[in-house]
């Protein structure tokens, strides 16, 4: 009797193991991001403390990269309730897409060598430009060359710190943060001096409520930063985006998203970049 009691115990539970595998446990993994909208998410990375690029609210998602990312996402056959965001930070960007984290980044993400080879990008899809971030009553910092006798955050693993280091203002007392919203603290409390990246990030910090008439942008246009779309080397959701930035572009749903995001404080885009033109 106690034999036939675990036969049967053990059946059952042979039984409960056959269902959970025909019920497709791990299935997700097998469609998900495959560009055809079969599977039930495709995750994207996005920014999550850049105002008016990508930024996390208790209200959800908002900025010009979650526009142009959902655009893509529908166009990939996606609806927005389909879309899994993750926190892309500049140091961990390279390491997302290659461990496969994500399935595409879009976050404020300037195509260069040595990025290109580790990654692949669709786009590009806006020219921005580095420049500073100034309280409104400094009037010390007139031109790059005065960064050299200043404090001067950037984040670490930015383009834009490199820039700093290599050729804008190598004398700069360069204090590398986290996330620009810590720059901005230090910029507020007057730890530091200047705040720097890319021109369409700076507007968005400048635009916002809380920060109003506080700061002012230099105007510097110090760099040419070409937005690209990260993903996988080799991957075939390259050709994909490309198709939907050229989309996005044709019917004016870029331009809109650009003026929505970023008009607001004042910010002149240049016009859209030739998508596929990569260039470093």
């Amino acid at each position: 009797m106690k034999l036939r009691k675990v036969t049967a115990a053990s059946a059952a539970a042979l039984v409960l193991a056959l269902t959970a595998t025909a019920c497709g446990g791990g299935g997700d993994k097998d469609t998900k991001g495959s560009g055809s909208g079969d599977g039930k998410t495709i995750t994207v990375g996005i920014k999550f403390d850049q105002p008016g690029i990508g930024q996390k609210t208790p209200q959800g998602y908002s900025g010009f990269d979650v526009d142009v990312a959902k655009y893509i996402a529908k166009q990939l056959g996606y609806k927005e309730d389909q879309i899994e965001w993750k926190e892309s930070k500049s140091a961990d960007r390279e390491t997302m897409l290659e461990r496969g984290d994500v399935d595409f980044i879009a976050a404020s993400y300037s195509i260069n060598d040595k990025r290109l080879a580790k990654v692949d990008f669709a786009g590009p899809y806006l020219l921005a430009h580095q420049d500073v971030l100034v309280r409104a009553d400094d009037d010390s910092i007139k031109s790059p060359a005065d960064l050299n006798s200043k404090k001067l955050c950037s984040v670490t693993g930015s383009t834009s710190a490199q820039n700093v280091q290599d050729t804008l203002a190598p004398k700069a007392q360069l204090q590398e943060y986290p996330t620009y919203s810590a720059c901005l603290s230090g910029l507020q409390n007057k730890a530091i001096d200047a705040l720097t990246t890319d021109d369409s990030i700076l507007a968005g910090y400048a635009a916002q409520d809380a920060f109003k008439g506080k700061f002012k942008l230099g105007g510097f246009k110090m760099t040419n930063e070409n937005y690209g779309i990260g993903v996988k080397k080799g991957s075939d959701l390259k050709a994909k985006i490309n198709t939907a930035l050229e989309k996005m572009v044709a019917d004016g749903s870029w331009q809109k998203a650009v003026d929505a995001n970023l008009g607001p404080a004042g910010y002149k885009n240049e016009p859209a970049p030739k998508i596929g033109d990569i260039k470093s």
